[in-house]
């Protein structure tokens, strides 16, 4: 589904606001407001609160099936290439898109929203049907081993990523990155992430490691 451009300051709205209050904490009301449009526009556009929650999933997850796609039609990289491309995209998209990625995790986290979740898992089972089609496309050019544990591989890419980033300050002070500025610490940071996840990667599928 496409959305116009009131409908995604809607949703970026509902995200930020979902994210530093949780989706119970915050009313529609509350997203009206720091929108600047009126209650019955939210209503007129999703219909209630719940399916703008759904929106906020179909645009972020949306946009990844879309990359993968393009990805399986590109003749130009290595099969090993399109993997190091979705990590190197799915590390940036997390330091970009926080809110989102916290909304995801807390959400899946309380399982008190049936219908949000079925949403997340429709969304989350064709990305990762995608993939799967990247990881055959790569066993059949003899790239890849057989007998990928394909969900494993991600949770692996995903749970990494967002533990890291959650926790970036602690892996700053660990590794005695104070004095470096933000900017500079968050570009090695996201480096080091996708370096880390690339290596194991290529362990999991190829034998080249």
């Amino acid at each position: 589904m496409k959305f116009n451009d009131k409908q995604l300051q809607i949703i970026e709205t509902a995200e930020k606001l979902f994210a530093d209050k949780g989706y119970k904490g915050t009313s529609v009301r509350d997203i009206a407001e720091e929108a600047g449009i009126n209650v019955a526009m939210i209503s007129y556009y999703f219909g209630s609160k719940e399916q703008l929650m759904e929106a906020i999933f179909e645009v972020r997850i949306g946009t990844v099936q879309m990359r993968i796609e393009d990805l399986l039609k590109d003749d130009s990289l290595a099969p090993l290439q399109k993997i190091y491309v979705l990590v190197e995209e799915h590390v940036e998209r997390i330091a970009q898109k926080e809110c989102f990625y916290k909304i995801m995790i807390t959400e899946q986290l309380i399982n008190k929203n049936p219908a949000v979740i079925h949403a997340v898992n429709q969304l989350k089972m064709r990305n990762s049907e995608l993939v799967g089609q990247l990881i055959e496309d790569g066993q059949k050019k003899g790239a890849f081993k057989k007998n990928v544990d394909l969900i494993l591989m991600l949770n692996t890419l995903v749970g990494t990523v967002w533990q890291t980033m959650m926790y970036k300050d602690y892996y700053r002070e660990f590794n005695n990155l104070q004095s470096l500025p933000d900017d500079e610490f968050n570009t090695l940071l996201k480096r080091k992430i996708s370096v880390h996840i690339k290596t194991l990667f290529k362990e999991l599928l190829t034998n080249e490691a």
